[in-house]
């Protein structure tokens, strides 16, 4: 199945799994107005345009870089502020982090999650999967989803998982767990746990949306890139999947936070060092 301009399929899964895309690529008008449209459009845009991004937002591929503002010689985006810095800044706020890597490392979980998220759903209700190059997307590091990314064009590229691992892992996830290791000395085997639960999360809700709407296909077709793409050489052996259960073999480090406690996918049993 062809990805239509704006995404739609993906608005029941719920905000976490939407994309925002380019207003000029939406589809006309439609006269059966979709209940899931954004509450940011404006009330005289089609059901399935997406609102405008703020203005000065960053690219992905700009906010991977280890310096901010290292960006192709000659070329100049007005921007606000090192957006990885904001968003590791606003986590460690909201969570009253004790220390930046905390932060660093809860945040990475967040936006592997949403990459993960966005990709699993088009893959199993499209077929195929967007260009997510980092370049074509645009990041707002102080909203929440869907209201954080906006895709710059919709390009269809098939939905099996070794694109799927060429467009989230090595598009994303290296280069951020470049620049957190860099910044925040946050240990890349923890990264890349943090990647492997964030996929088998994403993988677990669609299986569950799937099944409680009657959608076999969907659910089967889940379950099957969550475990080939926690096959990949990057994710393998970083935890175990049992069905869609899965039990990580590191820590995020969201035990540190106070009244934190332990994930569910989490290699500890209890917060270390507690009774």
């Amino acid at each position: 199945m062809d990805l239509d301009p704006g995404l739609a399929a993906l608005r029941p899964l719920g905000a976490f799994s939407v994309l925002h895309t380019s207003p000029h690529a939406s589809p006309p008008t439609s006269p059966h107005a979709s209940p899931h449209a954004s509450p940011h459009a404006s009330p005289h845009a089609s059901p399935h345009t997406s609102p405008l991004p703020p203005p000065g937002l960053p690219t992905l591929a700009q906010a991977y870089t280890q310096e901010y503002g290292d960006v192709t010689p000659g070329v100049h985006v007005q921007v606000r502020a090192d957006p990885l810095a904001l968003r590791v800044q606003k986590v460690a706020a909201a969570l009253r982090a004790p220390e930046a890597r905390v932060a660093a490392s809860v945040a990475h979980q967040g936006l592997a999650a949403r990459l993960w998220s966005v990709t699993l759903g088009c893959a199993a209700l499209y077929g195929g999967v967007p260009d997510l190059a980092p370049p074509l997307l645009r990041w707002d590091p102080d909203a929440t989803a869907p209201d954080d990314l906006w895709l710059a064009e919709v390009r269809a590229l098939p939905g099996d998982a070794a694109t799927i691992a060429e467009v989230v892992l090595q598009g994303h996830l290296v280069p951020l767990a470049a620049v957190l290791h860099a910044r925040h000395r946050v240990a890349t085997g923890l990264l890349w746990g943090n990647a492997a639960s964030a996929l088998a999360g994403a993988g677990r809700e669609l299986d569950g949306w799937a099944r409680r709407h009657g959608r076999t296909d969907i659910a089967d077709r889940a379950r099957s890139l969550t475990a080939g793409l926690l096959a990949h050489p990057l994710l393998a052996g970083t935890g175990t999947l049992t069905g869609t259960a899965f039990r990580r073999r590191s820590c995020c480090l969201y035990y540190r936070v106070p009244a934190g406690g332990v994930c569910g996918d989490c290699c500890f049993s209890r917060p270390p060092g507690s009774a």
